[in-house]
């Protein structure tokens, strides 16, 4: 549920692309937005199971994502891939370090720990630059929706690791977010469909 609701990412990068990166934000996408959105409100749904306190975090997590694909949008053109990953990357860990202290309740980690811990950076740090370089040559509007293939890969770790799997409205919640997030690539690919 927390994976869909930050999924508001790229429908939101699609929307403000026009205002911020002057890409054209046509009628379909102002729909798919608002669809999506709706999405959102049936995963999030008053009476539900997620706490309000949760879904606060999730959807701030998918307001700083907005502007970190934004940004690093209109700082492509003017910095290297590698510095913005250098810069990203070292005001996370400086602000995760200070963080520490206040936030590290359990044991210290083993080796066997620390060494998987350093993993996670490497593929975080892989990703991000992968993510980095797309959004160099592709348009923020056009790349983003991609990205909800990490919805299907959410549920299926979700039920092999947890053994949790979405009710009912909530796995029509995230049909819809996906699906307006294909519609929004089908509109950027400028498909028409006929019948």
């Amino acid at each position: 549920e927390t994976t869909s609701i930050v999924f508001v990412t790229p429908l939101a990068v699609s929307l403000l692309a026009g205002p911020i990166l002057g890409e054209r934000v046509g009628p379909l996408r102002w729909t798919a937005v608002i669809a999506g959105f709706a999405g959102v409100l049936l995963i999030a749904r008053p009476g539900g199971d997620l706490s309000a306190g949760g879904i606060s975090f999730a959807l701030a997590a998918a307001a700083c994502y907005t502007v970190y694909q934004l940004q690093t949008r209109l700082l492509s053109p003017t910095e290297s891939t590698l510095t913005m990953l250098f810069y990203t990357a070292l005001v996370g860990t400086v602000a995760m370090t200070l963080a520490l202290p206040w936030f590290w309740r359990g044991p210290l980690p083993t080796l066997g720990d620390t060494l998987l811990i350093a993993t996670l950076g490497l593929y975080g740090g892989t990703g991000h630059y992968l993510l980095t370089r797309a959004f160099r040559i592709t348009p923020v509007s056009t790349l983003s929706p991609f990205q909800y293939s990490q919805l299907i890969w959410a549920i299926l770790l979700g039920w092999l690791v947890f053994g949790d799997l979405p009710d009912g409205p909530t796995a029509l919640g995230m049909a819809v977010i996906a699906g307006s997030g294909l519609a929004v690539v089908l509109a950027n690919a400028r498909i028409k469909w006929t019948f």
